[in-house]
C-alpha cells in the first residue's frame, strides 16, 4: 500500500463511511457537509482574486497600444507609444530613455555587488561556530523584514545630516538598494548551503584540496542555481522599487522608471507611460521566469529548488 493509499484509509477512518448514496445528495446542507465535495468555492475565490489582480494590468497594457492619446478610450491598435511617435514614444523620448537606463544601471550594479558580498556572508554565517553566531544569524534577517519606507527614510536622514561624503543621487540609491537586498541573497544561498551539507566539502579536502580550492571548485558550482535565483529576485525587486529610490534621489538625473511613471501620472500623461510600464513588466516577469527555470536546469534533476530552499530557510 502506498503512502497516499494509507493516508486515504486514515482520513476515511476519521471522517466515517462515505456511501455513494450520501455523495449524491443535492440539498445545500448535505452538499456543504460532504467532505468529499469538489473545492469549487476555493477555486472560485482563487480565480476571482486572479482576475481582480490582473485586470488593471491587462487594461494598462492594452492602452499602451492605443493609437490616440487617450488612456481611457480605445482608438485602435498602434505601436505609436513604443517607437512610432517621433517625440513622445519610449524609443524617442530622452526622459524615458534616462529612466530606463537608471533603472537598469541600478539593478545591474546592485546585482554585481550583492553577489560576492551575499555569498561570502552566507558561507561565513553558515560555517560560523561559537559566540555571536545566533545574534548574527538573527540580525542578517532584519533588513529583509524592515519596511522599505523605514530603510529609505533612515538612509535619507543619514546621508543628509550625518554623512556628507555620499550625496543624494545614484550613489546613494545604490547603497540603499544593496542595504535592502543583500539579505535576500544571503538567505537564499544559505538555504542551498544547508541543503548541500558539508559532505562534499569534507570529501574534497580528504582528497587533498585546500579550503579555498574546495570552495571554488566544489561549493560555488553547487551554489550556482541559488546564486542565480537570488540575483534574479534582486533584479526584479530593484527595477520595481520606488520608495528607496525616491527617498535617495537628487533630481531628474537619478529618476528611475517607477519614479517617472509616478510623476507622469500626476501630470498630463500619455499612453507612453503605459508603454514604459509594460516594458518594465516584461523585464520583471523575465527575471522571475529565469529565477524559476534556469536553476532547475542547473540542478539537473535534483529534488527541490532554490525557492524551496529559501522557504526552508525562512
Amino acid at each position: 500500500m502506498t503512502a497516499t493509499e494509507r493516508a486515504t484509509v486514515e482520513v476515511e477512518a476519521l471522517l466515517g463511511p462515505t456511501p455513494p448514496a450520501q455523495r449524491r445528495l443535492r440539498s445545500p446542507m448535505a452538499w456543504w457537509r460532504d467532505p468529499w465535495r469538489k473545492p469549487r468555492i476555493l477555486a472560485t475565490v482563487t480565480w476571482a482574486y486572479l482576475l481582480w489582480a490582473l485586470l488593471p494590468v491587462v487594461i494598462a497594457i492594452q492602452f499602451s497600444f492605443n493609437k490616440g492619446r487617450s488612456r481611457s478610450a480605445w482608438q485602435g491598435f498602434s505601436w505609436r507609444w513604443y517607437w512610432g511617435d517621433p517625440n513622445l514614444s519610449v524609443v524617442h523620448d530622452p526622459t524615458l530613455h534616462r529612466a530606463v537606463y537608471n533603472s537598469l544601471w541600478l539593478a545591474g550594479m546592485t546585482m554585481l555587488i550583492c553577489a560576492p558580498l551575499g555569498v561570502a556572508l552566507a558561507v561565513g554565517l553558515t560555517r560560523w561556530r561559537g559566540y555571536g553566531q545566533r545574534p548574527a544569524n538573527f540580525l542578517q534577517l532584519i533588513p529583509l523584514v524592515t519596511p522599505e519606507i523605514v530603510i529609505g527614510s533612515s538612509l535619507f536622514l543619514f546621508f543628509t545630516t550625518l554623512v556628507h561624503v555620499v550625496h543624494l543621487g545614484r550613489g546613494a540609491q545604490l547603497i540603499g538598494q544593496i542595504t535592502y537586498n543583500l539579505s535576500t541573497v544571503i538567505v537564499i544561498v544559505r538555504g542551498r548551503l544547508l541543503t548541500i551539507g558539508s559532505d562534499y566539502e569534507d570529501a574534497a579536502q580528504d582528497l587533498g584540496a585546500s579550503p579555498m580550492q574546495s570552495l571554488r571548485t566544489v561549493i560555488l558550482p553547487l551554489l550556482s542555481p541559488a546564486i542565480f535565483a537570488s540575483l534574479m529576485i534582486v533584479f526584479a525587486t530593484v527595477i520595481d522599487d520606488f520608495v528607496i529610490s525616491q527617498f535617495l534621489s537628487a533630481d531628474a538625473s537619478s529618476e528611475t522608471v517607477p519614479m517617472k511613471i509616478y510623476s507622469s501620472l500626476r501630470a498630463t500623461a500619455t499612453p507612453a507611460v503605459n508603454a514604459l510600464a509594460t516594458v518594465m513588466l516584461v523585464f520583471t516577469v523575465t527575471a522571475i521566469l529565469l529565477a524559476v527555470f534556469v536553476p532547475r536546469l542547473l540542478r539537473r534533476g535534483e529534488r527541490g529548488s532554490a525557492v524551496e530552499d529559501f522557504a526552508l530557510e525562512m
